[in-house]
């Protein structure tokens, strides 16, 4: 028999203190009891009775548990980098506070939803770095993603193809030709879609080879918002005011090339839940199974006991002194 509960030492302790206090109580009556020349029985009978459900009570909390047997247990989850855009569009306020913020919400978001995944956090500008390793420590990609800025990066252009290299050398190098189990394995893409950079049509080929889908979140608007910095907002040589608009279209083609999707966020509109929801449909490509050693709980038995005698002590009555 196991046990998935265990009693501290300061349970004990609280328990032998009360069952001293309730044996005082008791002698005290039968004290009483016999100056008036009578014997208190009753007393007892009652005492032996709410021990034996009190002791009930906790082995049910305690929870019983036998009969062990083998199960298998299937599995199913993913591998899932989250890559959020830090160049310096990504502080222009068409979204509200400002595209940044919003992809730092979406982001928790998607960190809460994935919860039984691997996950995982990159950040990007011209250049790609691992902000966390894939993890399933939640309260660390928490803290990763609140702390994203702008001025992380030291560079201030977008240029996918190095987060896209990055992302083979994070994925791909954990496939093994032949393996039976393998895992689903996602980039999801937050960005403007502003990219000056090139070769991402040739690194989306590896990734559609490598079966990495590439989901992409567009976040902006096409009117576009101008660049808050130092001065006030950015500004061109010329002295004209910097215009960012989101650029939905290298991230559509990226997600096109790569079996993803294309998804955006706009002043009006939010298309996380799809997003989510797209994602969570892969699922089925993982097989992954184990056997594990069960056994089952069996507190209810206890339970229903130490009930019916709680009920049996409620009913029955006990005179301890008659005059």
């Amino acid at each position: 028999m196991t046990w998935y509960q265990t009693l501290t030492l300061l349970e004990i302790l609280f328990g032998v203190l009360f069952v001293v206090l309730y044996v005082g109580y008791l002698l005290r009556v039968r004290k009483v009891a016999l100056f008036f020349k009578q014997r208190p029985h009753g007393v007892w009978f009652k005492f032996v009775l709410r021990l034996l459900y009190t002791g009930l009570l906790i082995v049910a909390i305690l929870g019983p548990s036998f009969g062990a047997m083998k199960k298998e247990i299937k599995t199913i989850g993913k591998d899932l980098y989250i890559a959020v855009d830090l160049s310096k569009s990504m502080d222009a306020t068409d979204v509200q506070p400002s595209r940044l913020e919003k992809a730092k919400v979406e982001t928790m978001r998607l960190i809460n939803r994935f919860n039984s995944d691997r996950i995982g956090l990159m950040v990007f500008s011209t250049e790609a770095y691992i902000q966390s390793p894939l993890t399933y420590d939640q309260n660390a990609l928490q803290l990763y993603a609140q702390t994203l800025r702008t001025s992380l990066l030291p560079h201030s252009g977008t240029d996918y193809a190095p987060l896209l290299q990055l992302t083979l050398e994070k994925l791909g190098q954990e496939v093994s030709p032949g393996a039976d189990v393998q895992k689903a394995r996602v980039l999801v893409l937050i960005s403007d879609g502003e990219d000056f950079g090139n070769q991402v049509e040739q690194l989306a080929e590896q990734l559609r080879e490598q079966n990495i889908r590439v989901y992409t979140l567009g976040i902006g608007t096409v009117e576009g918002s101008s660049i808050p910095d130092n001065r006030g907002f950015k500004k061109t040589s010329e002295g004209q005011t910097v215009l960012s608009k989101l650029n939905p279209e290298p991230l559509v083609q990226l997600a096109e090339l790569t079996g993803g999707a294309y998804f955006e966020i706009n002043e009006r509109v939010s298309e996380v839940s799809k997003l989510i929801n797209a994602i969570n449909n892969i699922e089925g490509e993982l097989r992954e199974s184990k056997t594990i050693d069960v056994t089952a709980n069996k507190y209810v038995y206890p339970l229903v006991l130490a009930l019916v005698l709680i009920l049996l002590d409620a009913f029955i009555t006990v005179k301890l002194i008659r005059i």
